[in-house]
């Protein structure tokens, strides 16, 4: 049976607008436009997926993910389960409202990079996607041969090129993920097998005509 992940980056962000750090305190949310984006994001995905509905939708845990999903969820009559595995950065406490830029310049880790911290007690970009991809892997195995919508951030998507694509941890490319945008794995083999099964990218930062933000 097909086993089919879909991936959406939240909407615009207030602290996306404001250059903030927006860890579980400084996400304010989305905008109003961010709102319109989500209630849009939840009309295609139940014209899109009608015959194959989700059975379940996830989100991290920041407030910018949690409200993009829940007109999702409520559209597939589901209830909505957080997941910090889902999150983007796991930035430190004294970081979280502050401006990025300041956070980025001011306590930046010299020599940081994929194994060290860019930034004074952040995670390195490897932690991220060994906990990004493992969040990801335990929801395909949970509800293999079915089809799951996962809420998270541009670091989200990214994590599945990880997990379900077997790109390196320093990847040779980079992604612009839109915000509002639908990304999708599809794979027929079990998703907890081994050796890992083959995932299927059907499409990548699908806006659906929304600009980027």
């Amino acid at each position: 049976m097909r086993t089919r992940l879909i991936f959406v980056r939240h909407g615009e962000s207030l602290h996306q607008l404001e250059g903030i750090v927006g860890g579980p305190r400084g996400c304010r949310g989305l905008t109003a436009l961010g709102h319109e984006q989500a209630h849009d994001l939840a009309n295609r995905l139940t014209n899109e997926v009608a015959a194959d509905r989700p059975v379940a939708v996830y989100s991290s845990v920041l407030r910018r993910a949690v409200e993009t999903a829940q007109p999702i969820a409520t559209a597939f009559g589901v209830r909505p389960v957080a997941d910090c595995g889902l999150c983007t950065w796991h930035t430190p406490p004294y970081a979280d409202g502050l401006p990025t830029a300041r956070f980025r310049t001011e306590h930046a880790v010299p020599g940081g990079g994929v194994f060290r911290p860019f930034e004074e007690g952040n995670e390195s970009w490897a932690e991220l996607v060994v906990r990004v991809s493992r969040a990801i892997m335990e929801i395909a195995h949970r509800h293999r041969g079915a089809t799951v919508v996962l809420v998270g951030h541009s670091e989200t998507v990214e994590g599945a090129f990880h997990a379900l694509a077997a790109q390196p941890v320093f990847r040779g490319f980079d992604l612009d993920v839109p915000p509002a945008s639908i990304t999708e794995w599809t794979t027929d083999h079990d998703p907890g097998g081994w050796p890992p099964a083959r995932w299927t990218l059907r499409r990548f930062g699908d806006t659906g005509g929304w600009a980027k933000a």
